[in-house]
């Protein structure tokens, strides 16, 4: 038992170290996975749980981690990690089988698996933390039980603080598409030659009042007995898809100013909202102020949301509102609101509400 006892406890200790890691560094990614598990599973009543929860299992994973890593309470450390493993795998399975979500998030923006590789991973899992916890009794432990329970505790306060700071002044390393030195319009190039989408097309005629599925190979083109119903396309297999593929800022009018956006030489700034009413009011305040000062010595501003026509018209202050995809406003800042600044189309900064610059540093970026 030596041999896969330890070989299970680096497996478990390292990969739940990172799990909870790098979902702490990006803790509304988490959150916003939780949003799309409850609406796939019909339970949008549990939505205002997503955030606490994305931070219960991030900071449970790194302690269980930690734990089986370190040999700290070991014994706790097991039983969370054999705890995680028994509701997740099941889990998985189920979504591997029902795919209502197409990533499951495990491993945050970080890695991207698929419902079938990260069921596997979880079996993986689950059979090392069989294997440590029939083995607890012989783990080695350290000295000084409240020694190991204060060690615990600190891991667990400095781990949530980090992942608030995350949360507030953006996360500190980016996984998404959208990072600072990205040129937009580069990202959302398909390369010559790239695998398209692959479909299966069944074409559905009737004849004689009996409905029969055709393919492209034997469909009956010539035969006028036959006439055509419907027809139906399945996506068999994903074809090459560019990291930044949803990109689009439309004017109240209807108008596509996408490219306008990306091409203007000198520096833009795009206020993102994702919901102008799920954001703070004072937070809003003082965006729509330097957004009107972006405009006063010059600079392109444009406020970007998800949210209706209807409900930019509310403000009205003379701001240029425009619609952008939620998906894509979450994906590009994690902050409502949030503040990226462009220069001819790529991206210069990356900030939130919480420590966007002031206006004067702005001042000095067009002296500059």
């Amino acid at each position: 038992m030596k041999v896969p006892g330890f070989l299970s406890r680096i497996i478990v200790g390292l990969v739940f170290i990172f799990s909870g890691t790098v979902k702490a560094i990006d803790p509304l990614g988490s959150a916003y996975k939780f949003h799309d598990y409850f609406q796939a599973f019909h339970l949008a009543y549990l939505d205002g749980l997503s955030l606490p929860l994305a931070i219960i299992l991030c900071t449970a994973e790194f302690i269980g981690g930690f734990s089986v890593l370190t040999g700290i309470k070991s014994k706790a450390g097991i039983w969370i990690v054999l705890l995680l493993m028994l509701i997740f795998t099941p889990l998985t399975l189920v979504l591997a089988i029902a795919n209502p979500v197409s990533d499951c998030g495990c491993f945050g923006d970080a890695v991207h698996l698929t419902n079938w590789q990260t069921f596997w991973k979880n079996v993986v899992l689950l059979t090392a933390a069989i294997i440590l916890f029939a083995g607890r009794g012989q783990m080695r432990k350290l000295k000084g039980s409240v020694a190991g329970w204060i060690a615990l505790l600190i891991a667990v306060v400095v781990f949530v603080l980090f992942s608030f700071y995350n949360l507030k002044y953006l996360p500190v390393i980016d996984f998404l598409p959208y990072k600072t030195g990205v040129n937009i319009e580069s990202k959302m190039v398909i390369p010559e030659g790239a695998t398209p989408d692959t479909y299966n097309t069944t074409f559905i005629y009737e004849k004689d009042g009996v409905r029969k599925e055709f393919t492209l190979s034997n469909y009956p083109a010539n035969d006028t007995s036959w006439k055509f119903i419907d027809q139906k396309s399945v996506l068999v297999k994903k074809g090459y898809q560019p990291p930044i593929h949803d990109f689009s800022i439309t004017t109240e009018n209807g108008e596509d100013i996408t490219g306008k956006v990306l091409e203007t030489k000198g520096y833009t700034l795009l206020m993102t909202v994702k919901k102008l009413g799920e954001a703070d009011s004072r937070d809003l305040a003082e965006g729509f102020e330097l957004g009107r000062h972006c405009i006063e010595i010059g600079m392109g501003f444009y406020v970007l949301t998800a949210s209706g026509i209807d409900e930019q018209r509310k403000f009205n202050n003379g701001l240029p509102f425009c619609s952008t995809d939620e998906t894509t406003l979450k994906t590009m800042v994690r902050s409502n609101p949030g503040f990226m600044l462009l220069n001819q189309g790529t991206i210069i900064g990356k900030w939130s509400s919480a420590n966007c610059p002031d206006k004067q540093w702005f001042d000095s970026l067009l002296d500059k």
